[in-house]
């Protein structure tokens, strides 16, 4: 059998998805769920690939906006690769750049956070952060990226579920980009008692877990506008090597694919409250149809609207927002007024209609 490098997985589009029921929003609470196939008989052969799902946000993200979801339950299980992470659109990767924001293998335990971009970008030292740095170079040549492991507890895996999961907020801006985790118990409470008029201030975040200060990576020369990604894969070239897989599961990883998908991915999916953004209020998110970078940035920076572009999209909203402050982290901070953007998944008021009319479903 063959180990696929992206993964061994098929992934359906949304009319399919909905249809299997891989892809759908739970009736009694409104949260979005998005799995792994877990009744399909894979026979073995050569090449063996299992139906999920990946959904890419239609709208783009730039310098100064904001991204806030909150996961019930992440994927989790032997051969379960999951991540939800963004992706420069524009150009081939890695030119645009990609942010990892949830991403973890297997059997771990801890969330782990990471950029890729071109040579010249790097993790700059002491950045003010939470995090264990594991790697600072995120244009390196085998593609790890510069690496943060999260230090929190529960911040993946069985452990993220059986704690009621949590909130991962994601800043991008001209002083860098900043990832937040909190715990169910620990979530501020401007997040928790959010509306869609409501002010939110990053500065009361505390320190981020993981920090990219444009002291080491200037975020504009490096990334382009930003395409939200949710996935789940199995193997590929992290979960299914096996020196990787072997550290918490036993047998080979492509031994899970095969067979009836029970119980082996009974844990792999998703369970999203809600996903959403936030902008600069003399800016707009960018829509995924812009030719290149500098066209959307500078479509960007030349819209000055502040009501919704869109009647999926949330209430208009002022939004205190700066970059977070540190004593360590060096370079400019951001300011700027942030307003509610977009909920993309947002409980009790997007049905599976809405929602899939604002997340696409490739391939």
């Amino acid at each position: 059998m063959v180990l696929d490098y992206l993964g061994n997985v098929t992934y359906l589009n949304k009319t399919t998805a909905m249809t299997q029921r891989l892809a759908y929003v739970d009736d009694d609470n409104g949260h979005a769920i998005i799995r792994v196939d877990n009744t399909t008989n894979i026979p073995s052969a050569p090449v063996v690939n299992r139906p999920s799902v990946r959904i890419t946000s239609q709208d783009a993200y730039g310098a100064g906006d904001l991204v806030i979801i909150d996961v019930a339950h992440v994927p989790t299980g032997c051969s379960v690769w999951p991540s939800f992470w963004t992706l420069g659109v524009g150009k081939e990767w890695p030119h645009a750049g990609e942010i990892d924001i949830i991403e973890g293998i297997n059997l771990q335990t801890s969330n782990q956070m990471a950029m890729h971009s071109d040579p010249g970008c790097m993790q700059a030292p002491q950045p003010g952060q939470t995090g264990l740095t594991l790697n600072t170079d995120c244009g390196s040549a085998d593609g790890r990226g510069c690496i943060v492991g999260e230090t929190k507890h529960n911040s993946f895996g069985a452990g993220f579920n059986k704690a009621g999961g949590g909130v991962f907020a994601t800043q991008l801006d001209v002083s860098g980009v900043y990832i937040w985790f909190w715990g169910r118990a620990d979530i501020p409470e401007q997040i928790t008692t959010a509306t869609s008029t409501s002010n939110i201030n990053v500065t009361a975040f505390g320190l981020p877990s993981a920090a990219y200060p444009v002291s080491g990576c200037n975020y504009t020369q490096f990334f382009g506008p930003q395409q939200l990604v949710i996935l789940t894969t199995l193997c590929g070239v992290w979960a299914g090597v096996p020196n990787t897989y072997a550290q918490t599961c036993p047998g080979t990883c492509i031994s899970n694919v095969i067979g009836s998908g029970s119980p082996a991915y009974d844990e792999a999916y998703w369970d999203i409250a809600y996903i959403r953004t936030y902008f600069a209020q003399d800016q707009a998110s960018l829509s995924s149809s812009s030719s290149s970078p500098s066209a959307a940035a500078a479509a960007m920076s030349a819209t000055g609207n502040t009501s919704p572009t869109s009647a999926s999209e949330a209430s208009s909203a002022s939004i205190a927002s700066t970059a977070p402050t540190t004593e360590n982290s060096t370079g400019t901070q951001g300011n700027g007024a942030l307003r509610v953007g977009k909920t993309l998944l947002l409980q009790g008021l997007l049905t599976i209609i809405s929602v899939f009319s604002l997340l696409t479903g490739l391939f």
